[in-house]
Formats: C-alpha cells, sequence, structure tokens
C-alpha cells in the first residue's frame, strides 16, 4: 500500500479550534478504507484524524505546521481532500484582503 504524506500552514485566524477540528475529523472519516494521521511536528505524536477529541487536544494555533499523512486504500483520496480543507481555512469563509465578495 502507498502511502501519503504532506505538510500544510494552518491560516484559519483561531487556529484548529472547535469547528476546523470537526470538520476535520468528519472529512477524515468520509473515508473508511483509510488511515489518517496527524501531528504538530514531523517527528510526532502522531494523532488519529478520526477523533476529533484528539485533534481538538493538539490545540494547533495559527500559522502551525499541520502533518498529514494518510495510507490504505483510500489514501490518496483523503489526503488530497484534508490538504485542501486546511488551505481552504476550513471553509470558515475568511477572506483574504481586498477580496471581492460573491454577490
Amino acid at each position: 500500500m502507498s502511502g501519503y504524506a504532506g505538510t500544510v500552514e494552518i491560516t484559519n485566524p483561531t487556529g484548529l479550534h472547535a469547528r476546523p477540528a470537526v470538520k476535520l475529523t468528519k472529512l477524515a472519516k468520509s473515508f473508511p478504507d483509510a488511515v489518517v494521521q496527524v501531528a504538530l511536528d514531523e517527528a510526532g505524536p502522531w494523532i488519529d484524524a478520526k477523533s476529533v477529541v484528539k485533534v481538538m487536544a493538539m490545540k494547533a494555533p495559527r500559522g502551525k505546521l499541520l502533518h498529514i499523512r494518510a495510507s490504505g486504500e483510500q489514501a490518496a483520496e483523503a489526503f488530497a481532500a484534508l490538504m485542501a480543507l486546511v488551505r481552504r481555512d476550513f471553509d470558515e469563509g475568511h477572506e483574504a484582503p481586498g477580496a471581492d465578495a460573491a454577490t
């Protein structure tokens, strides 16, 4: 089985707080055939991304690098989806300065 790993910066203004943690774990759980883990350091400790309690306990602040790794049959899809979610600020609607709002 192939594994996927990468790092993404948490840019959400309040970090990986309750709502983003729930979104991340819900998305991870949508890939039952993948083992997905996250960490704040490449050396670990690695946390089960499907456990909202463990993800929230990380208390990852804005600006911190989040390491994501996935293995299993759905690893590629899970990895790509989680990286994209973090890059989109967990879909919380934060806009870059000067960005035009859709009307």
